[in-house]
């Protein structure tokens, strides 16, 4: 079974920011996600683009660490890779889904 965007965003749903309590998906920090690999019996690679809050986030490699975990525990997922980049620069306003801008108080 080949596996789908939505099991990659079911499963980065659990990737909390600590300081802000709310996901990363919901933050708006996943950029995107690629799926490759033909031979779904040996398992499939994950490749993400996510970003961060800021540059300096302290929890950045706890963040990047957990999501990495989230997406190995996929069935069918034999390789994780998360490319981290700042371009575009995070912006709240923009990237964040409607109920993450109002519990940042962003209207």
């Amino acid at each position: 079974m080949a596996v789908t965007f939505k099991q990659i965003g079911d499963a980065l749903k659990t990737v909390y920011d600590p300081e802000i309590h709310m996901s990363v998906t919901e933050l708006g920090l996943i950029y995107g996600a690629e799926v490759t690999g033909e031979d779904e019996a040996k398992g499939q690679s994950v490749k993400v683009k996510m970003s961060l809050t800021s540059p300096a986030c302290p929890y950045g490699p706890m963040l990047l660490a957990v999501a990495h975990g989230a997406l190995a525990k996929v069935p069918g997922i034999r390789d994780v890779d998360i490319d981290l980049t700042f371009q575009p620069t995070w912006d709240p306003r923009v990237m964040a889904s409607e109920e993450a801008k109002d519990q940042l108080g962003i209207f």
